[in-house]
């Protein structure tokens, strides 16, 4: 097996890792990468294969498991409770469960939410020049998930910062000032959650929060420290990657003599797909093997941990016809953004539907949208976003 060496830190790197991932996937798309120091998948049919293996799942195997260290006692506590983290029996009680609240029919119910939270935004936005992140890619899915929630919709930038203190866990190059920042964030966020729930089950409201309460498969219900880490995953996994995406799709729109085409409404599912597989938000998710794994001629021995590159899958050239050129108009995109299989992302509806409204609303308001500098994507790999996204309009 090859390695590679690679540092997520290197500026280079962060801002274009295709590159890196197309001479990858030239040589050998199965690579040990010295720098996170496991074996990283970059094709797309085995990136898709081991996301539906049930021989490789999230949680940690029983004999590799320790005691959270004390100065992340908080963090590990909404950790041990997320969906994201569990294997079946576990996942399957609680991914039920939340379904049972989250369903289709709320997702669609949030459409007036969207519409009015764009209208607000958009309203106010300069000629420029102006940092379209805040003003508008930011903003939106934190206050959409706020009134989902059920929480007071003046709360968001104070579910902003808990969010984005805690999502920096899982970001390349984190210091014990980050741990500690998280799992402060992590008890405070716990802390408002915990006394929202009881609001609720005292005064029940037609909102999320409301409906986990009310969840019941056979006799069983959410615990409050399953409610809790279900809305943190929501708030946090949820408006991480909606926020890169809009900034990612604004700066690859911008890109093409005719934006609104790609707009339509007959275009515009195609084109979130498309986003979605040409510069996605998440670049990596991992797996610990369960059992020995053979890909292709390569062994992944039981306990080992393996780096799926959601990024790369999205440019494999055996999957994608000119990956590397943004198409929005390209028949089924392919692109393992939302993950696969049993964790397949439960807040991809919602994700969607952001972000086709909201790049609709976008351009409808400014036509003419331009970038004025040139974007930078944040120094966070494995997620991918942009720093800023300076633009002006003219309307």
């Amino acid at each position: 097996m090859k390695t590679l060496h690679q540092s997520p830190l290197d500026p280079a790197f962060v801002q274009e890792p295709y590159a890196l991932y197309a001479d990858v996937l030239a040589e050998d798309p199965v690579q040990y990468w010295d720098d996170y120091g496991m074996v990283a998948v970059f094709d797309a049919a085995t990136v898709d294969a081991l996301l539906r293996d049930r021989r490789l799942g999230r949680a940690t195997l029983d004999d590799q498991r320790s005691p959270p260290e004390p100065h992340l006692t908080n963090f590990a506590a909404l950790e041990r409770h997320s969906l994201l983290e569990l294997e079946p029996p576990s996942h399957t009680r609680l991914r039920g469960l939340i379904l049972r609240a989250f369903t289709s029919r709320r997702i669609k119910s949030l459409t007036p939410d969207i519409e009015e939270i764009c209208a607000e935004l958009l309203s106010d936005l300069p000629t420029g020049p102006f940092d379209l992140i805040p003003a508008f890619c930011t903003a939106l899915p934190v206050r959409v998930i706020a009134r989902l929630l059920g929480v007071p919709e003046s709360m968001w930038p104070q579910l902003l910062n808990w969010s984005n203190t805690m999502v920096a866990m899982y970001q390349a190059g984190r210091t014990r000032a980050t741990e500690e920042a998280a799992d402060a964030a992590a008890a405070a966020f716990t802390a408002y959650l915990s006394d929202h729930i009881e609001a609720k089950r005292r005064d029940p409201q037609d909102d999320l929060i409301t409906h986990l309460i009310a969840a019941e498969a056979e006799g069983e219900k959410l615990t409050r420290a399953e409610m809790i880490a279900t809305c943190v995953l929501l708030l946090n996994a949820g408006h991480e990657a909606t926020v890169h995406t809009l900034g990612n799709a604004v700066k690859a729109l911008t890109t093409l003599p005719d934006p609104a085409r790609a707009l339509t409404p007959e275009a515009i599912a195609g084109t979130v797909e498309e986003i979605l597989r040409f510069d996605p938000p998440l670049h990596m998710f991992t797996r610990t093997a369960y059992e020995e794994v053979q890909i292709g001629p390569h062994r992944l021995p039981k306990g080992a941990e393996v780096a799926l590159m959601l990024g790369s899958a999205g440019r494999d050239p055996a999957r994608t016809a000119n990956p590397d050129r943004f198409d929005p108009f390209r028949p089924a995109p392919s692109h393992a953004a939302f993950g696969a299989g049993l964790h397949f992302c439960v807040g991809a509806p919602l994700a969607r539907l952001e972000l086709q409204m909201g790049l609709q609303a976008l351009f409808a308001r400014a036509p003419d949208l331009t970038i004025t500098a040139p974007p930078v994507y944040a120094d966070t790999y494995h997620f991918h976003g942009l720093t800023a996204l300076m633009v002006q309009t003219r309307a």
